[in-house]
């Protein structure tokens, strides 16, 4: 490769590829848990983090009431709302407490992520497996030219955006009117 497009262009059909081997009734699944919750909360570190404010936003222009866990104005989670977790490594004792309080709270908990063995998934109502490359580099991820966890992080932002497309289709208009005016 040796110019910025043709890495750029390696960098897209690596994401295609990972995309394609993503299960289409675990996005569903996903598009059903912020279809029918109360309230959408988010949580994740990192660029896995950003991508996750990324989703948060985009609901939010879509008519969802969402928050950003750890934000100063987000309220406490309860009864009839979800939690996203977003982590490729799915590991870590912070998260795991997130995960415990909002199931005491009686949340539901979905979980997006790359790590199949996880032991988070059996404590997630729902969980959304992207095969994607990590910052770990195990065996049994795809090869990458991408540093560290780019793979995933850009693969679930365009999967996250698609569970928004098909949520929002016919709020367009809606979605223009929600979007920031002070900039």
């Amino acid at each position: 490769m040796d110019s910025f497009k043709e890495t750029a262009q390696a960098c897209v059909e690596e994401i295609s590829t990972v995309i394609s081997c993503t299960k289409e009734e675990e996005l569903a699944a996903i598009a059903q848990g912020f279809k029918h919750a109360r309230r959408i909360f988010i949580s994740g570190d990192g660029r896995s983090g950003l991508m996750g404010k990324a989703i948060a936003m985009r609901l939010m222009h879509g008519g969802y009431e969402v928050y950003v866990v750890g934000e100063t104005i987000t309220p406490s989670i309860g009864k009839g709302d979800v939690l996203l977790l977003v982590s490729g490594s799915a590991t870590g004792v912070v998260a795991r407490q997130v995960i415990k309080k909002a199931k005491q709270a009686g949340a539901k908990v979905m979980l997006v992520t790359a790590n199949r063995e996880t032991e988070f998934g059996d404590l997630c109502e729902t969980c959304l497996f992207v095969p994607a490359a990590t910052k770990q580099r195990k065996p049994d991820e795809p090869k990458t030219i991408q540093p560290l966890g780019n793979q995933f992080d850009q693969s679930i932002h365009l999967l996250l955006d698609a569970i928004v497309v098909k949520l929002t289709k016919e709020k367009q208009a809606e979605m223009k009117a929600r979007h920031a005016n002070l900039e």
